[in-house]
């Protein structure tokens, strides 16, 4: 009887483990079904993004590739992805699903969301097509737990996607000591979390999947993932995603209310309704109003406002972001335990930071000074803010110095309020030498005054042409005599002989040790000794043929050789820097052919600079390559580069294709720039 006790039981214990793993292998399937239906759905969305970005620094504009993920939205081709990734690009290239590769305009950068809108745009005579999209969710559905999908393109690397689940729906990031809300900072200082509660996940994300879309199982886009790292992923709402979509949709930009008070949770103060009111911004709405620090806000525009826990901050402010620009709302609050009201009149919320731009011709670059700014900074209103300055330019020149950082209010005879107001300040003053300019720097009004002169080109170094042997040496030290078994030896080792010169038709060959001179043994033997063979060949007349004592294979013998005139060197070139795409070539020299091995009779221009950022850069070109042709148009010489540049800024193609020789190899870089940022 035992024993078939024994028996039932280990049945039920193995029909109980069976079951288990069939419900197991159910579910399996079940979450793999989702995750395919997911994929099936989103995926022929998701875009891989690639932006030539400009970014401005020691007083120019400098380019540089970055990159992101992206979603399509509509079936009109509007994408979204992270205002990091496409707020400063010029140009932006999105690659589809099925590898068709478009080119992206950008509709409105927010920052304060960290949201971009961009817009497919269709090759010239397409026909209109519509896209496939993915839709958006409502990330308020959200719970801790659920399973979601991070899609993107990690380091750039098409098409991916991880599996996690959402750890908190509702996350803000806090100062532990005093509880405030800290935003996401930006590499050039602009913040985003006023507005959001992130969602946070551990779906796997990496540089290259900022912009890409977080979805739920249901296949749709319930947040735009905008960090991550060490297993913690964030990713911006659907919700807010949705608000900026919309708003763009409809007016071209984003417009928020403003009342100007940084916003508390009053839990410390044993309160459950309400926000304390923790700063007012001078001039601002909340300050017209009489609003004080310490108030408790209860109602804006009728509606409570609310803010228990920090979490609760964000809805507050979006609550006055949603107020309509221009209506005056009631206000009521506490102060001292008595209730209040008060009538303020919602502004505009604007942006930190003003547009910043590049003045080529001055050498320097500057941004409008915006109202937040001119508060935080001591700056005018009016005028615009120095952000670098280009040494060699007119506004290096002036007297006294002009800083970054001074706010310019005056160019010339002309008022200065804004970037534009500079640029045409700088035109009609084209033709005048010296400029006056007035800055204020902190408390203090300047004037200060420059030179309106380009930056003059070095001026060639031209020497007299000496005797010269086209051959380089090394002096021969003891070392290297011991080396060469002759202890005694002194003079020198030919360690290559540079063709199409009289050395190479004299004979000469790498290896021969120069012993005399004319029949005047060499006594060098001492590193400092190295230029003794070439100013004792400089002493001789051109023309005249010189006898050299060598030493080949143990054997001395004498080979004599015609005196030829010093090659120019590349100082005597003609230069000339091409400004738009900013790089800087010379013809080549005899020299340069005998260096570089190149024919006798080659053509071609050098490229000598190709600065950090520049359109070139970017593209690939580099110091000591030749340019051979230029948009199939051979190039020669200075001359003919000038030509054949005039005719591109001209024509501005979108590519401009150079031939060039590199390490003895031909290549092509290919160069697209922005047009409309270079040649305005």
């Amino acid at each position: 009887m035992r024993r078939l006790f024994g028996l039932l039981m280990g049945f039920a214990i193995l029909f109980s483990y069976s079951v288990q793993a069939q419900g197991r292998a159910a579910l399996e399937d079940a979450l793999r079904r989702d995750i395919e239906r997911a994929r099936e759905r989103v995926f022929p969305a998701l875009v891989n993004i690639l932006v030539v970005d400009r970014y401005f620094d020691g007083g120019r504009a400098q380019y540089s590739l970055g990159g992101g993920s992206g979603v399509i939205v509509s079936p009109d081709g509007l994408v979204l992805t992270n205002y990091h990734v496409a707020s400063d690009a010029v140009r932006i290239f999105c690659t589809l699903s099925t590898g068709e590769r478009l080119e992206a305009e950008a509709l409105h950068h927010d920052a304060l969301t960290d949201l971009s809108v961009l817009r497919l745009k269709l090759p010239p005579n397409a026909p209109k097509r519509e896209f496939p999209y993915a839709p958006l969710g409502d990330s308020d559905t959200l719970k801790t737990g659920d399973y979601v999908l991070a899609m993107g393109n990690p380091l750039l690397l098409a098409s991916s996607v991880t599996l996690g689940i959402v750890s908190n729906p509702k996350r803000v990031f806090l100062n532990p000591f005093n509880q405030e809300i800290e935003g996401a900072e930006f590499e050039r200082g602009d913040r985003s979390g006023m507005l959001t509660r992130w969602i946070q996940h551990d779906a796997l994300i990496l540089p290259g999947n900022s912009g890409g879309p977080l979805v739920n199982l249901q296949g749709e886009v319930v947040g735009i993932n905008q960090l991550g790292g060490s297993g913690i992923g964030f990713a911006i709402p659907s919700r807010i995603a949705r608000a900026v979509l919309e708003q763009v949709r409809r007016t071209g930009r984003v417009e928020r209310g403003w009342l100007g008070f940084r916003a508390m949770p009053v839990e410390k103060m044993r309160r459950t309704d309400g926000v304390l009111v923790a700063a007012i911004t001078p001039g601002s709405p909340a300050e017209q109003a009489g609003l004080q620090p310490g108030d408790i806000v209860l109602r804006i525009d009728g509606k409570p406002t609310n803010a228990r826990f920090p979490e609760e901050i964000p809805l507050v402010y979006l609550q006055i972001a949603e107020l309509p620009i221009g209506k005056t709302v009631a206000i009521e609050y506490l102060r001292n335990g008595e209730r209040k009201t008060a009538q303020a009149q919602v502004e505009r919320m604007e942006p930190y930071y003003g547009d910043e731009d590049e003045f080529r011709t001055l050498g320097c670059t500057a941004r409008d000074i915006t109202r937040p700014m001119a508060r935080a900074s001591r700056l005018p209103e009016a005028g615009v803010q120095i952000t670098g300055i280009r040494p060699g330019y007119p506004l290096d020149t002036a007297e006294p110095k002009l800083n970054v950082g001074d706010a310019i209010v005056r160019y010339g005879e002309r008022a200065i309020r804004n970037l534009q107001d500079l640029r045409e300040a700088i035109d009609a003053h084209n033709d005048q030498e010296n400029i006056p300019i007035v800055f204020q720097r902190r408390t203090e009004t300047l004037i200060t005054v420059i030179r309106n002169r380009p930056p003059s080109p070095p001026s060639p170094n031209v020497e007299l042409p000496k005797a010269w042997l086209g051959v380089r040496t090394q002096v021969i030290t003891q070392p290297v005599a011991q080396a060469l078994g002759d202890p005694n030896l002194k003079g020198f080792r030919i360690t290559e002989v540079l063709p199409y010169t009289e050395a190479s038709k004299a004979g000469l060959q790498v290896g021969d040790l120069i012993v005399a001179l004319n029949g005047e043994p060499l006594e060098a033997f001492r590193t400092q000794d190295a230029r003794d063979l070439e100013r004792r060949i400089e002493r001789l007349p051109i023309g005249e043929t010189a006898t050299l004592t060598i030493v080949r294979n143990g054997t001395r013998q004498e080979v004599r050789v015609v005196m030829e005139p010093s090659p120019a060197a590349a100082e005597a070139a003609r230069s000339v820097r091409q400004n738009e795409l900013d790089f800087a070539v010379r013809d080549i020299t005899p020299l340069d052919r005998m260096r570089n091995r190149w024919r006798e009779d080659q053509q071609g221009v050098l490229v000598t600079e190709v600065p950090n950022g520049s359109w070139g850069q970017l593209a690939g070109l580099r110091n000591g390559d030749l340019i051979l042709a230029i948009n199939e148009q051979p190039i020669q010489t200075v001359q003919d580069f000038q030509q054949a540049m005039q005719t591109v800024v001209q024509q501005q193609p979108p590519v401009v294709i150079l031939y060039v020789l590199r390490d003895r190899e031909t290549s092509f870089v290919f160069i697209e720039p922005d047009w409309k940022e270079i040649t305005q």
